[in-house]
């Protein structure tokens, strides 16, 4: 339940304010629920030849809308834990409608869904919508109350699944009816990598996580562990990719995903060189978003042709 308490919104120029808004819509960051959908007909498209242009087009304007769902509520509900009191571009901070930001997720939720009941509906199959529903129910637990899984240091393995097995196999089924373990292995991949984007947003808000009591994974394993992590979790990537295409579930094209590693390996140096240094790494998520972009794409491409 969220409070009427109302946030006093932000003040700044006008310049700046344009650019706290940019950064609270964050545009880059809706790769994120782009990538899944579209690896996930693109591997479909490999294994039978024909895409759905129709439920497409569907799912992926659903699975924007739900991303935004969650993330006008992931800052309606840091508001009432106060973690997010120096994150100026918050959409709450910057409007002080918190009611009113938690109204409009709810209805970008509800259209959202509708367009993946609509696509159920047209297959008259529950599948689809099952498993976006449970997408749903794990986007509410990492931050929603009374779970808040997020503060607990699960974030990662729910956002794994979310966009993940789950995300991926949806839209694979939404074009086949069906399952294969290329979808799986894609879904491996887009998960893994979609996780690494938040496991990288923890480590410039080290402070405010701790004042507030969230246990992020940077938190618990510390800075410096966790920077040194990056590397195999990277490298996780590119092992399943080419394990993938070793065993033929990915054609030998999709090795076009290697030309993202200095994408990687700037992602890795940088934080590795700057761990301790939060000023610095306030965009670190971004070459996380890029990595996502480019491995995603690179993935999807060689799927298709």
């Amino acid at each position: 339940m969220v409070k009427s308490l109302e946030i006093e919104p932000q003040q700044s120029s006008p310049q700046a304010s344009r650019k706290l808004w940019m950064a609270a819509i964050k545009f880059p960051m809706y790769s994120v629920a782009i990538v899944p959908i579209a690896t996930g007909t693109a591997v479909a498209y490999r294994n039978v030849g024909t895409i759905n242009w129709g439920i497409f087009i569907t799912f992926l304007v659903s699975a924007v809308l739900i991303l935004v769902w969650e993330n006008l509520c992931n800052d309606v509900f840091d508001a009432e834990t106060g973690i997010d009191v120096n994150k100026a571009h918050s959409v709450v901070n910057l409007t002080g409608r918190k009611n009113l930001i938690f109204a409009i997720a709810n209805l970008c939720l509800l259209f959202g869904i509708s367009g993946v009941f609509a696509i159920s509906w047209l297959q008259q199959d529950i599948v689809v919508i099952s498993l976006i529903a449970i997408c749903c129910l794990l986007g509410y637990m990492y931050q929603g109350p009374p779970f808040r899984l997020g503060y607990q240091g699960w974030g990662e393995f729910l956002c794994f699944f979310a966009f993940g097995p789950l995300g991926v196999s949806a839209a694979y089924y939404s074009q086949t009816k069906s399952w294969s373990v290329g979808s799986i292995a894609a879904a491996i991949i887009i998960g893994i990598i979609t996780s690494l984007i938040l496991f990288c947003s923890h480590f410039n808000q080290v402070d405010d996580d701790l004042a507030a009591g969230k246990r992020s994974p940077v938190i618990r394993l510390g800075t410096k562990l966790s920077a040194q992590l990056l590397p195999w979790i990277c490298g996780m990537i590119y092992a399943v990719t080419i394990i993938a295409i070793a065993m033929s579930f990915f054609p030998i094209w999709t090795a076009i995903v290697l030309i993202s590693l200095p994408i990687a390996w700037k992602l890795c140096t940088f934080i590795g060189e700057n761990h301790e240094r939060t000023e610095l790494l306030l965009n670190c998520r971004f070459i996380a978003v890029a990595l996502h972009f480019a491995v995603g794409s690179c993935l999807s491409i060689s799927l298709i042709f």
